[in-house]
């Protein structure tokens, strides 16, 4: 999987296109990511004590991996992913720029 945790992306499809944000987890069997702050849905939970009330909260909804770009940390746009091999390592390479992600 390309994107990973902490990446910055853009989101280029969906509700949420042009929005920006932080990767929190990515989830590589289903090739989906969850991004800070888009796709919310609407949570109901039950209060756990007594005299504690109920809560309606947003949390982030897993979106498909190809509804993202990463934006590159040298460059600052959206980019694809490639993969160089340097000295016997592995980088991430951004497509326009060639800096290592």
């Amino acid at each position: 999987m390309k994107i990973k945790k902490n990446d910055q992306v853009l989101i280029i499809a969906g509700n949420d296109k042009g929005k920006k944000g932080k990767v929190l987890r990515s989830l590589p069997s289903k090739d989906k990511v969850v991004v800070e702050g888009i796709a919310l849905v609407k949570k109901h939970i039950k209060p756990r004590k007594s005299g504690q009330k109920g809560q309606i909260v947003s949390v982030p909804r897993a979106i498909s991996i190809s509804n993202v770009n990463l934006i590159c940390s040298k460059c600052g746009k959206p980019t694809r992913v490639g993969y160089k091999i340097i000295d016997s390592k592995k980088y991430r390479i951004c497509k326009k720029c060639g800096a290592k992600n």
